[in-house]
């Protein structure tokens, strides 16, 4: 049984030639963050600005989690406005920008090459962001649906835009002084742009499409979301003029508690579309998936014990920066991507294979194209590795380090061997 009836609707869906080479990109891309992370544990136990922690913080930030979000959104924006998307060009060069930018840009981090690698590596995901921008902006205006979701996706995608554009301003800043104060400076502010505007934004306004829709539960709340989006936006905003103002510290809980109000309403919403399911049996997929949404409210509660470290001692330890860095890109976003890509890459997989060969054979359900044993012990390598990691920073040991390295590694290899599973599957003979 199908969540949704658009959802293998082929006039309201993009083509899979499109979306699936992001999926193929971010799942080899988390595999070569996992390897790096692996070889570079000792660098966590340090100050956080270093090269190769730049380096694995791009490839999660670009290369893992836009990337597989950049190729979700192009097939589900469709459902959510209820029309095609305006151009395959703009999408198919979206994702030729990013492909060619981000190990480019990853090289230069690396490398601490803040010249030509950095700089044609940032100037070509902007212009990816920028052609993405533009074919969302033009397909929700070309099917007259400006539903709050798609809201939510349109204003992340340019909050997004926002922060590539300033992270080539921060590459260009360490040898032109374009910005009053150096490049380290400003990396709070383009990262929380980023985390907050771009992923949890997004992430909130296609949740709340995908939960109910996943749980075939007829629960909405379009006004407790118009809260939810006025919170987020809110809160960046006034965290942005707090940072560009130089204002005292105390000061950043403001947004803080504006954006973890919007996180709660948010988990509210979940729990009241779980509670009023149609489907009483949830998949591990979609179990992944809820938890994370609890996962959902530990960066920001992070954020204010620093800003409470912060503001007692005028100094915040370099261990619990780490530690938040670490738990944002692999643990809540990479939670969030583990169980959505199960719950929507076969989707993609089964109207590719077997739309038009409906009632001609018996086709499988979409949640039997991959292997839900491997997903099981893939989960279980995932939570135990994000623990060991995070314990490692906390307490500054290489061998916690090394162990929880090996198990998240464990878990990228067994993700792409069901990813690659999946994209390889045929009508089964017979």
């Amino acid at each position: 049984m199908f969540p949704s009836g658009n959802y293998t609707d082929p006039a309201k869906t993009t083509s899979p030639k499109l979306v699936l080479p992001f999926y193929l990109y971010a799942a080899v891309s988390f595999l070569c963050a996992a390897v790096l992370l692996l070889f570079s544990v000792k660098d966590f136990t340090g100050h956080y600005f270093n090269p190769h922690m730049l380096a694995i913080t791009h490839i999660m930030a670009l290369g893992w989690c836009t990337m597989i979000i950049l190729g979700a959104s192009h097939q589900l924006v469709p459902v959510i406005i209820e029309g095609s998307l305006f151009s395959p060009f703009l999408a198919r060069s979206s994702f030729i920008f990013s492909a060619i930018g981000i190990p480019v840009l990853v090289y230069g981090f690396y490398q601490f090459n803040m010249g030509w690698p950095s700089r044609m590596g940032g100037m070509l995901i902007v212009l990816s962001v920028l052609s993405y921008v533009v074919n969302l902006g033009l397909s929700i205006s070309k099917s007259g649906n400006e539903s709050v979701q798609s809201s939510f996706v349109l204003t992340a995608s340019l909050w997004l835009l926002v922060t590539t554009i300033i992270g080539l301003l921060l590459v260009y800043n360490f040898s032109i002084p374009l910005l009053p104060h150096n490049s380290v400076a400003y990396l709070s502010f383009h990262a929380h742009i980023g985390i907050v505007g771009w992923f949890l934004l997004l992430v909130m306004g296609v949740g709340s499409k995908l939960i109910p829709m996943f749980l075939i539960s007829k629960y909405q709340h379009n006004s407790m979301l118009w809260w939810i989006f006025g919170l987020v936006n809110g809160g960046l905003l006034v965290f942005a003029v707090c940072f560009l103002y130089n204002s005292a510290a105390y000061l950043f809980f403001l947004p803080l508690v504006l954006i973890l109000a919007a996180v709660f309403l948010f988990m509210f919403f979940c729990y009241k579309a779980y509670r009023e399911r149609i489907r009483k049996k949830v998949d591990e997929p979609m179990k992944l998936s809820l938890l994370s949404v609890l996962i959902m409210a530990i960066p920001p509660v992070m954020m204010i014990v620093l800003l409470l470290v912060l503001t007692g001692t005028n100094k915040t330890p370099a261990k619990l920066v780490t530690a938040y860095g670490f738990l944002v890109f692999f643990g809540w976003l990479t939670a969030i991507i583990l169980g959505m890509t199960f719950k929507t890459l076969p989707f993609i997989i089964w109207n590719k294979v077997y739309h038009r060969l409906l009632g001609k054979i018996k086709a499988p359900n979409p949640r039997e194209l991959y292997n839900d044993k491997i997903v099981q012990v893939m989960l279980y390598c995932f939570f135990a590795g994000l623990g060991v990691f995070v314990t490692g920073i906390l307490v500054e040991s290489v061998l916690l380090l090394r162990a929880g390295g090996m198990l998240l590694l464990v878990t990228a290899i067994l993700y792409n061997w069901n990813v690659m599973y999946l994209l390889k599957h045929k009508v089964q003979p017979g």
